[in-house]
């Protein structure tokens, strides 16, 4: 008897068809704001789309032969995409990425067999080391080889004008006010705006731009100012990308880094979505957007990946006050250098009568590679890797003996008062600064955690 269920079909069927929502609990004055969910595709990114399209349109000229050879330039997730798609079609993939990419897209692209390139992200256009004349040299050099080239690809964009752009409109029963949009190699805002241009020329498309992008200036008429650097990842220019159709473009927004992650942690909190970076600055031109307007709109912004690849990034408490995005108050004191306080409940110790296996694990846990130890809040030592290194080489059974069979004894403390230039006998040494207040520790100081202190005084008074 024939079933009517529909065979199920590989991963590659599941690209598309992202679920779109409200946000509902965000300030989006007189307009209602929806997002679009791009990172439910199976990569995890909006890029799964123009990965597919590009790829079967090398298939369909002829370009790309069965094991063949791709290789593309990436500074976000078109290469998660192509690494997924090239995986289940058996492809080899080359990907030359800015080492500004975020660690676990990095492990995630070589966990799918891509062969990743790592090049410079602080260098522009022309210079041996950028990103895409360097896939392009890659290219030339490997026979048989396809340069992806996103930026200048026309499968690109057709993948959201035939696809995502499509969805939206059904999605959001034919009536779009605006669309809020990011470009990096062009194609989402190109294809999106293409498809409303024709059924709802009304609809506004709205730039989302990091600071320091130069896109935002092009789109206002202006001339680009002077191009900077920024952490978000995946979108943001310092050239406007051949498949950049900008003449459909009404306005733009630029976003610092600090209101992209800002805007991605409430959207965590207060939407429950955990969405990444380049969706923070996305939602904060959305926000910008509908709080401007005066009359009740209808706005659809996209989120194009997931927030599981930035969890030691914006996510990171540690990370964000590194970089000088979270603002604890200032103490005036060795307090404002350290980063994780025990007076905070923060900071990562032993206890004498722990084992020496479970020190050895919590440096790996919170990779640290020195532990105080503590007698209730009283500092009675302190191991290190060489510490373990040494009571374990002879004989790997000792990892089950206590930490105080190993650690060291002379911990050099130093007063919560202590002015910094006073730190720097203590680092020649080759010693980390123990800090107390009295005889209560406080936390540990490291040489970067001096320099971090130093660079964000900087950047204050920058």
């Amino acid at each position: 008897m024939p079933s009517n269920q529909q065979t199920p079909g590989g991963v590659i069927d599941l690209i598309g068809n992202t679920p779109l929502v409200e946000l509902t609990q965000l300030d989006a004055g007189p307009c209602r704001l929806f997002a679009k969910l791009e990172f439910q595709n199976p990569g995890g990114s909006i890029k799964d789309r123009p990965a597919l399209s590009m790829i079967t349109a090398f298939e369909h000229d002829g370009q790309l032969q069965p094991g063949g050879t791709l290789v593309e330039a990436t500074a976000g997730n078109t290469g998660l995409g192509l690494a997924l798609v090239a995986a289940l079609k058996g492809y080899r993939l080359i990907l030359v990425i800015p080492d500004k990419m975020s660690r676990e897209k990095v492990l995630h692209l070589k966990a799918l067999g891509a062969e990743v390139v790592m090049t410079r992200s602080d260098v522009g256009k022309g210079h041996p080391a950028y990103y895409q004349d360097l896939a392009a040299r890659i290219t030339a050099q490997t026979p048989g080889a396809v340069f992806v080239n996103q930026f200048a690809n026309p499968a690109n964009p057709l993948a959201h004008e035939i696809g995502t752009a499509p969805e939206i409109w059904e999605q959001m029963d034919r009536r779009v006010d605006a669309v809020v949009a990011g470009i990096g190699s062009g194609g989402t805002m190109t294809g999106i705006s293409r498809f409303f241009a024709r059924m709802s020329p009304s609809t506004e498309m709205v730039l989302a731009d990091p600071q320091g992008s130069i896109l935002v200036d092009v789109v206002e008429g202006r001339q680009p100012g002077e191009l900077g650097s920024w952490l978000v990842e995946g979108i943001g220019e310092d050239f406007v990308p051949p498949n950049a159709d900008l003449s459909l473009v009404a306005r733009g927004y630029s976003i610092s880094d600090a209101e992209s992650f800002a805007a991605a942690r409430e959207l965590l909190r207060r939407e429950g979505i955990l969405a990444g970076s380049s969706s923070g600055t996305l939602l904060a031109a959305a926000l910008r957007y509908c709080r401007a307007q005066t009359e009740p709109k209808r706005v659809v912004t996209l989120f194009p990946d997931g927030g599981n690849k930035y969890l030691s990034k914006m996510f990171n408490d540690a990370w964000m006050a590194d970089q000088g995005f979270v603002r604890r108050p200032q103490q005036g004191d060795l307090r404002d250098l350290i980063q994780r306080r025990h007076d905070e409940g923060a900071a990562i110790t032993v206890a004498p009568d722990d084992t020496l296996n479970f020190a050895y694990s919590r440096m790996k846990l919170y990779d640290v590679s020195q532990l105080p130890v503590l007698t209730d809040d009283h500092v009675v030592g302190i191991i290190d890797e060489s510490d373990l290194l040494m009571a374990t080489f002879a004989d790997a059974e000792r990892f089950s003996q206590p930490v105080s069979l190993a650690m060291s004894e002379r911990v050099e403390t130093v007063p919560v008062s202590t002015p910094l230039e006073q730190l720097l006998p203590v680092f020649d040494r080759g010693h980390v600064v123990v800090v107390v207040d009295g005889s209560h520790f406080l936390g540990l100081i490291t040489r970067i955690d001096l320099v971090n202190h130093l660079r964000r005084k900087v950047d204050r008074h920058a």
